[in-house]
């Protein structure tokens, strides 16, 4: 195994990652249904412009402390993973590059690549047009087809909802931290925007 969480029985085991192959393996369903890509993508890019908005408003002298205490990840960092995420997903469909947890971390070179919430949020910017200009290009695609992933071949459209959900979920976590500092986070995403994504319930799980 490269990569946690695992399912394991006995000598058997799944990867984590798809909810899909985890119900599969364990002999449940799940009941849900991805919404059309359409959609998702609405959704992904509404995550991305709260994600730019909510890391503007964190005060400089703190964008360097950890975004939560049980584990050393700066809050600019894990802003910065919140749209890595949608550039490796990029990646995985225009290059064929793996999707996988080295390419929607930051890695330790570009640690220090943006400094400020305002520079992140610019960063965004140009994943955003990124991401939009592969749907304009794609969108008549099959999202049936595959896309090479640290945990295993998979459909486009799944990756392309766990991308999204991925990011949506980082950003309730900017948000949560933003309460924490007594900040009123700007355009919460609301049940709504993120409804018929396989969010986790908690905000840190």
């Amino acid at each position: 195994m490269r990569n946690l969480p695992v399912v394991a029985r006995g000598s058997e085991f799944v990867m984590g990652q798809s909810l899909e192959d985890v119900a599969k393996f364990v002999g449940v369903k799940t009941g849900h249904k991805r919404l059309p890509p359409p959609e998702i993508l609405h959704k992904w890019v509404l995550a991305l412009r709260a994600a730019q908005r909510h890391l503007r408003q964190f005060p400089q002298s703190r964008i360097n402390e950890s975004a939560v205490e049980n584990r050393h990840r700066p809050i600019r960092i894990l802003g910065q993973h919140v749209f890595y995420i949608a550039d490796a997903y990029l990646k995985a469909v225009n290059e064929k590059i793996e999707y996988s947890p080295s390419n929607t971390n930051v890695p330790a070179a570009d640690e220090q690549k943006y400094k400020s919430g305002d520079e992140i949020a610019r960063y965004g910017d140009e994943v955003i047009a990124r991401l939009n200009a592969w749907w304009d290009a794609s969108k008549n695609i099959s999202f049936a087809q595959t896309v090479p992933t640290a945990y295993g071949t998979q459909e486009l459209h799944e990756v392309f909802e766990r991308s999204t959900w991925h990011s949506a979920q980082h950003v309730r976590q900017l948000a949560d931290v933003l309460d924490r500092f007594g900040i009123a986070p700007e355009g919460r995403l609301t049940a709504e925007d993120l409804k018929g994504l396989p969010l986790p319930e908690r905000i840190w799980e």
